[in-house]
């Protein structure tokens, strides 16, 4: 059995039915992820803590040394995906150095913040 809308209806995106959990969800990682970063910058020493702030800073060094927004670099450092991958990457390796782990935390906490600026914050009521 199949649901068949009238001819003028058109079924909603699913970005226009839930506007605001989509919001709430880019706040929630963003707070998730400097939190954790601020935590191992914290506890790792000052190189950690160097790293989290240089890597956080990445998307306006991309800026400064006027990378072009259409090279795949200014796109890379721009995506929350490729820092994720960065961390998941290291914490499977046998690799143990931590400011390449806080360094990536801190990239990842800028580009989920550019990505939940943009987004905007979320109106509940």
């Amino acid at each position: 059995m199949t649901l068949e809308l009238p001819y003028d209806e058109v079924p909603a995106d699913p970005e226009q039915r839930r506007p605001w959990l989509r919001k709430i969800a880019w706040w929630v990682a963003t707070v998730f992820a400097g939190g954790f970063a601020i935590a191992q910058g914290l506890t790792s020493g000052v190189v950690a803590s160097v790293a989290v702030l240089l890597f956080f800073a990445l998307p306006d060094i991309a800026r400064v040394i006027r990378l072009r927004k259409t090279t795949l670099l200014y796109r890379a450092v721009h995506e929350p995906w490729v820092p994720l991958v960065f961390v998941i990457v290291y914490s499977l390796s046998p690799l143990f150095w931590a400011p390449l782990f806080t360094a990536g935390l801190g990239w990842l906490t800028r580009s989920l913040l550019i990505r939940a600026l943009r987004y905007g914050l979320p109106r509940l009521l």
